[in-house]
């Protein structure tokens, strides 16, 4: 089998092998479907444990979507939105817990100055006394966002974990978690739904309103992908800004949402910190220096005739440009 690496390499492993050119999206001759079709039984089914390892991120991608519906029932769509921005919290932490990975200090306080935003805004929704529609319980969708967010980062880290432990692609990796995320689904469904199903039928109560969720959460799948591959993580970073705003106006339009000082206050830290995660690693020691005075003349005269000195590398070190925000808080 070939497995085809996202940087364009192909990895032969045992026999049988498939070319990369064979897996072109633009292949569409019955040879290379067949190919396709040798392919995917070798990587998914002969290599059922390799497979099986895709089986964890995928239960707990599907309990996170599940959670999400519970949370954002119970909460306001602003409150909600601003809360699950812990998940660049739990992120780094299983980042460092399993992929070894250090934090600097601007990281750590940008993940301090996060979790005091959402306590604000949690403490704002928690004190506001006015009326709540449809019997919303902050204390469920509290509970909800974070089991949500721990499940996320957890899930995102393994995720990365698996892709850099083998040589599979990720549209091979993304198909494994499709097949096992819409198998787990389809058992919850019948557990939890299975009479009503078999009475009115699967696509009872998809609604316009239904389906225009259902294809903007695809859509949005596909536009992680695009962040992935095309825009970097200071955009990643104010796109998330972005969104918090457009919830909090959505939610004043559509719901008579009531922004009140607390909840500004807490939903600007949040964004704040959501910006210095983003920055890249070396920003804020290269800011640093470049505003540090100089201590007296301290020019060299180079003797004429001789070469300059050798400038110092901007992306040695410390001051390299990789970002901060984890790709796995980028997939999921």
């Amino acid at each position: 089998m070939a497995a085809v690496g996202s940087g364009g390499s192909t990895a032969t492993a045992g026999p049988g092998a498939v070319s990369a050119g064979a897996l072109e999206p633009g292949a569409t001759t019955a040879g290379n479907v067949k190919h396709l079709v040798l392919f995917l039984h070798e990587a998914v089914l002969v290599q059922y444990m390799d497979t099986l390892k895709l089986a964890v991120p995928s239960l707990i991608y599907t309990l996170q979507n599940n959670l999400q519906y519970v949370a954002i029932s119970n909460l306001p769509a602003a409150t909600f939105q601003v809360t699950y921005q812990l998940k660049i919290l739990t992120t780094a932490l299983f980042s460092v817990l399993m992929l070894n990975r250090s934090l600097s200090r601007l990281q750590w306080a940008s993940l301090l100055l996060l979790f005091t935003g959402v306590a604000i805004v949690q403490a704002q929704q928690a004190g506001s006394g006015g009326p709540r529609p449809l019997d919303q319980s902050p204390g469920v969708g509290l509970a909800a966002v974070v089991a949500s967010c721990l499940s996320s980062g957890f899930a995102g880290v393994y995720f990365e974990k698996i892709l850099k432990g083998s040589s599979g692609s990720v549209w091979l990796r993304n198909l494994q978690l499709g097949l096992f995320g819409t198998a787990l689904g389809l058992v919850g469904l019948w557990w939890t739904e299975g009479t009503a199903v078999a009475r009115r039928g699967f696509f009872f109560g998809y609604t316009p309103a239904v389906w225009g969720v259902v294809l903007n959460q695809a859509f949005g799948g596909l536009l992680v992908a695009v962040v992935v591959k095309y825009a970097d993580n200071i955009l990643k970073g104010f796109a998330t800004s972005l969104s918090i705003v457009l919830s909090t106006v959505a939610s004043i339009r559509l719901f008579g949402f009531h922004v009140d000082p607390l909840f500004a206050l807490g939903a600007g830290l949040v964004i704040g910190a959501v910006y210095l995660y983003s920055l890249p690693r070396g920003a804020a020691k290269a800011i640093a220096s470049a505003s540090a005075p100089t201590s007296g003349p301290c020019t060299h005269q180079q003797p004429p005739g001789q070469p300059p000195p050798p400038q110092l590398s901007s992306h040695h070190g410390d001051l390299s440009t990789e970002p901060f925000l984890p790709k796995s808080v980028l997939v999921k």
